[in-house]
């Protein structure tokens, strides 16, 4: 008998046919709940799961769970160390996104330092003139700073050499590179214009972006976020963003997603928000779908997986 593998009916297609391809029930879940994993595959051999949270105490009733492969690179929905006590492979897909996230993170930053969805909705509600006190700003000759320079930092800081930007960046271990220069964190604030952050959330960097970092930021200044909203002290950044202790935001992932209704963020005219879709293109889905399936292939093939978090 097939061994099941369960999966996102929404999960891109190179992914469930490369399963196929090698011999495994695919069995594709209507949504995101714990119990319709368990109610439709409990006996699953792997699962391939996006950003919900999937609680220690499934693996109690998934006997024969070998592997569990993130469709994407963030992990912190999932107790990695738990998982490896109990002989449950974690896995990611680090080359799948990288040059996507880095065009959407481009994308944003030329959407707020020229007002485009601002000015776009205000045009639709019949207001020409809007554009008379909302001006943009150039992007030639200001800072990018980039907080966190692993495989997305890098991208873009690529990507973005040829604007005419000054790019400094931050990382452990960091060296300068052809595309930047490496400084302090500090320095990230007070010498940026525009601040990106590109780094994962682990106890020293959740919720590490707040007053303080706010207060070093000019007023002229701007955060984009595409990374996680367990980054930034959300309270913090409102409170920032009200006083014009920072000039503007863009925020793509949030503490809680879909972003409640009734956050204080909607009201804010000076943050562009954006539902999650720093990967969303056919091509990077597609290949991170392959990617997590492949991984499932290989440990159930008796294989070490390519890209297990732990080591």
């Amino acid at each position: 008998m097939a061994k099941k593998v369960a999966v996102q009916a929404s999960l891109a297609p190179d992914g469930k046919q490369l399963l196929k391809d090698n011999g495994f029930e695919v069995v594709e879940l209507p949504d995101k709940k714990i119990s319709t994993l368990l109610d439709k595959a409990a006996d699953a051999y792997g699962i391939l799961i996006g950003t919900a949270p999937f609680p220690n105490d499934t693996i109690e009733k998934m006997p024969n769970l070998k592997i569990i492969a993130r469709n994407g690179v963030g992990y912190d929905n999932i107790d990695v160390p738990f998982m490896v006590q109990h002989g449950i492979y974690v896995t990611i897909t680090p080359l799948a996104n990288a040059s996507t996230v880095a065009e959407t993170t481009l994308a944003e930053i030329f959407d707020i330092s020229k007002n485009v969805t601002n000015d776009s909705h205000e045009m639709r509600e019949g207001n020409w003139n809007y554009k008379k006190d909302h001006k943009g700003f150039d992007l030639e000759g200001k800072t990018l700073g980039i907080l966190g320079y692993g495989r997305i930092g890098k991208m873009v800081a690529k990507k973005v050499s040829g604007l005419g930007m000054n790019v400094i960046y931050n990382s452990p271990h960091a060296e300068d590179s052809e595309y930047g220069k490496a400084v302090n964190r500090d320095a990230i604030f007070t010498d940026s214009d525009i601040v990106t952050l590109h780094m994962p959330v682990l106890p020293s960097t959740k919720g590490s972006v707040g007053k303080r970092e706010f207060e070093m930021m000019h007023s002229s200044s701007v955060l984009i976020n595409l990374a996680r909203g367990a980054l930034i002290n959300t309270d913090d950044l409102i409170d920032a963003l009200k006083s014009g202790e920072i000039k503007a935001a863009a925020l793509d992932v949030f503490d809680k997603e879909p972003l409640p209704m009734d956050s204080p963020l909607y009201q804010l005219d000076n943050v562009l928000l954006t539902p999650h879709i720093a990967s969303n293109t056919v091509e990077c889905m597609n290949r991170m779908a392959h990617d997590a399936a492949s991984e499932i292939v290989k440990v159930l093939n008796g294989e070490q997986p390519q890209w297990a978090v732990q080591k």
